[in-house]
């Protein structure tokens, strides 16, 4: 599951990539404008962090937790999409909150080759040909988490679930639900996204 993600683009500029793109432009809920708006290459569990909403003309950010907690205490910071395992139905989100949680890329880890080896191989995926895109999400008791789905041909080699992507375009549809949830909460073509390994058998290969 997902535990961690980026998000590199700094948020004073997010209003230009979204121009760029043709998008609605967003603005902070209630003109409560974070102190930290530059760019962050690890979100984690319990962190806060922006998610968007629609109003019908832009889109509106607010600061969020990441992951609330179960009965047993446990973060829920990832949810399955599906009604059950192996199941192609889909959850009824209607009634969710339902929010777009920005991100430039997410982390994926597998065990190392070397088992003396304490760290986990860690990777990198990133949406290719795109500087950012949104994760499918909702919010609870005032905490959002990322909806997951199975994997893509892209994922599957080093998870057996991953979060769900989806390209700029598409994040309107998922607050609007213009488009059916089973269209917008699956997994990419095979080839859309790039992974690099930042650390494998305890080596850090990101410099």
């Amino acid at each position: 599951m997902c535990n961690e993600y980026a998000r590199l683009i700094a948020l004073a500029k997010l209003n230009a990539a979204l121009a760029a793109k043709q998008l609605p432009l967003f603005e902070w809920a209630e003109n409560q404008i974070p102190n930290d708006l530059d760019g962050k290459d690890s979100v984690r569990i319990s962190d806060t962090a922006p998610v968007f909403r629609f109003d019908g003309e832009r889109l509106v950010a607010s600061m969020t937790p990441w992951a609330w907690k179960a009965p047993n205490g446990r973060p829920v910071f990832n949810y399955v999409t599906e009604t059950r395992p192996g199941s192609s139905q889909i959850r009824n989100f209607t009634q969710s909150d339902r929010v777009l949680v920005l991100a430039t890329g997410f982390y994926e880890f597998t065990a190392p080759t070397d088992p003396k080896t304490k760290l986990k191989d860690k990777h990198l995926f990133t949406l290719k040909n795109q500087d950012f895109f949104w994760i499918a999400g909702v919010v609870k008791e005032g905490a959002f988490t990322l909806l997951t789905t199975a994997p893509g041909p892209d994922l599957a080699p080093y998870h057996d679930r991953q979060v769900v992507i989806l390209p700029p375009s598409d994040g309107l549809a998922w607050l609007t639900l213009s488009k059916p949830s089973q269209t917008l909460l699956r997994t990419l073509p095979e080839g859309s996204l790039a992974v690099t390994t930042l650390r494998r058998d305890g080596m850090d290969l990101a410099a």
